[in-house]
C-alpha cells in the first residue's frame, strides 16, 4: 500500500471513531474538517471560526486536503475526547454551551473561550462572569424613539437584580428587575446587530422587552453568562434541595418559535391582522412590531390534560377575512384562538411548537400563571 493511501486509511479510521462523530464545538453530526494543531474534528461552520484564530488552530478538510503521517498520528493521539478533557475540564455549570442552532457570536466566543483564552483549563479561574457583579455600558434601544443609546447596566448577585440607568452618573436606576424573572436570548437578526441580545422580564405579570447590543462580541456574551451565573446562585439559595442540573434548566432559554401570523379577535368576525408572535414556553405573545417593548396581548398555552389543543385549519364558517391561507386553531377551556400563516411550512412549524408545549404536564407555578390569565380575562 502506498504511503498516501496508508495515511488516508489511518485518517478514516480515526475519523470514524464514535467520539469524533459530532463537531467538537457545536455538536453538529458528521464533521468533515479537523484542526491539525488542536486535534479536534469540527464542522464547516466552526472551521471558519477556527480559521480566524490561526495562531491557535490550523484547519484542513478531511475530504479535500492532504494529511501527512505526522498530522494523522497527531489526530489519532488526540481526537475530540482527549482535547475536550483539556479545554473543557472546568466549565461552570451555568455557562451556556452553544449548539449548531445558535448564532455566530455565541459559537465564536465559545470557541475563543476554550482554545484562545483557555478559560476552562484550570479550576476556580477568575472570569468576567464569575464575580457576582458586572457593570458596564450596553447600547439599548429606546422604547419610543427606536434609537440605540449607551446606557449603564449593573448586575448584582448580592442584591439579586439587574438595573439600568439612563445617565452614567444617575443615582437612581430607570429599572430594577429581580434576577429570577429575567430571560436573555440572542436575537441578531431581529435587532439588526450580530451582537444583539433581547432581555425580557415580567412586570405585573406582563412581559417587557429590552433590546441591547455591545460592539464587542466577547463583552455581550460575558453579560449573557454573568446573568446566568447570578441566576444560578440566586436559585441555589431559593431552592436548596434542587440539583444543579434542575437549576440549570431554569436559567435563560431560547424562544420556542417566533414569526408573523395573522390573528382575529374574540368575536372572530373582524379582519385578521398581521402580528409578530413569540412563543416563550406557555406564553404566546403578539406584537405589532417585533421590537415593541410590550406585547399587545398574551395567550396562555396549557396542557392536553387541562383541555388545550392545537388543530390545523380554521373552524368551518369562520367569518373573519384573512389573506394568508394556512390556518390553525388553539383550543382552550374558555375560547378558540384563530391564526393564519403565510406558508404551509410556517403552519406546520407552529403546530409542532404548540404541540410540544401542550403535551407537557403543567407545573404548580404554571397553574398559578393560568389562574392569573383566567382572572385577567
Amino acid at each position: 500500500m502506498a504511503g498516501g493511501e496508508k495515511s488516508m486509511k489511518a485518517l478514516r479510521e480515526v475519523w470514524r471513531r464514535a467520539e469524533n462523530s459530532l463537531c467538537a464545538d457545536c455538536g453538529k453530526p458528521d464533521p468533515d474538517w479537523a484542526s491539525s494543531t488542536l486535534g479536534v474534528f469540527i464542522c464547516l461552520s466552526c472551521s471558519g471560526i477556527h480559521r480566524n484564530i490561526p495562531s491557535i488552530s490550523k484547519v484542513k478538510s478531511l475530504k479535500m486536503d492532504h494529511w501527512d503521517d505526522a498530522q494523522v498520528q497527531f489526530l489519532a493521539k488526540h481526537g475530540n475526547a482527549v482535547t475536550k478533557a483539556t479545554y473543557e475540564a472546568h466549565i461552570p455549570i451555568y455557562y451556556y454551551q452553544p449548539t449548531y442552532n445558535d448564532c455566530q457570536v455565541l459559537r465564536e466566543q465559545w470557541i475563543r473561550a476554550k482554545y484562545e483564552r483557555k478559560e476552562f483549563t484550570e479550576p476556580g479561574k477568575q472570569l468576567p462572569y464569575t464575580d457576582g457583579v458586572k457593570e458596564g455600558i450596553l447600547w439599548k434601544r429606546g422604547r419610543d424613539s427606536g434609537q440605540f443609546q449607551p446606557r449603564k447596566f449593573l448586575l448584582s448577585e448580592r442584591e439579586g437584580c439587574l438595573k439600568y440607568f439612563t445617565k452614567q452618573d444617575a443615582k437612581e436606576p430607570k429599572i430594577n428587575v429581580k434576577i429570577d424573572v429575567i430571560n436573555a436570548t440572542f436575537q441578531p437578526e431581529k435587532i439588526g446587530n450580530p451582537n444583539g441580545l433581547q432581555i425580557t422580564y415580567l412586570k405585573d405579570n406582563k412581559t417587557r422587552n429590552i433590546f441591547v447590543y455591545h460592539k464587542s462580541g466577547k463583552e455581550v456574551v460575558d453579560w449573557f453568562n454573568a446573568i446566568r451565573s447570578v441566576q444560578f446562585h440566586y436559585l441555589k439559595v431559593a431552592f436548596p434541595i434542587a440539583s444543579d442540573n434542575e437549576i440549570k434548566s431554569r436559567l435563560t432559554r431560547n424562544f420556542l418559535k417566533e414569526g408573523y401570523m395573522e390573528k382575529t379577535g374574540p368575536k372572530q368576525r373582524g379582519a385578521f391582522k398581521k402580528r409578530w408572535f413569540t412563543l416563550d414556553h406557555r406564553r404566546l405573545m403578539y406584537f405589532k412590531d417585533p421590537l415593541d417593548a410590550f406585547a399587545k396581548g398574551e395567550v396562555f398555552v396549557g396542557s392536553k390534560e387541562n383541555g388545550y389543543s392545537v388543530q390545523k385549519g380554521l373552524p368551518s364558517g369562520t367569518q373573519g377575512s384573512f389573506s394568508w391561507p394556512y390556518g390553525l386553531t388553539i383550543v382552550t377551556p374558555d375560547r378558540e384562538y384563530l391564526f393564519t400563516c403565510e406558508t404551509e411550512a410556517d403552519q406546520l412549524a407552529w403546530v409542532a411548537a404548540f404541540t410540544s408545549v401542550i403535551n407537557q404536564d403543567m407545573t404548580p407555578q404554571e397553574y398559578a400563571i393560568e389562574a392569573y390569565f383566567k382572572f385577567k380575562s
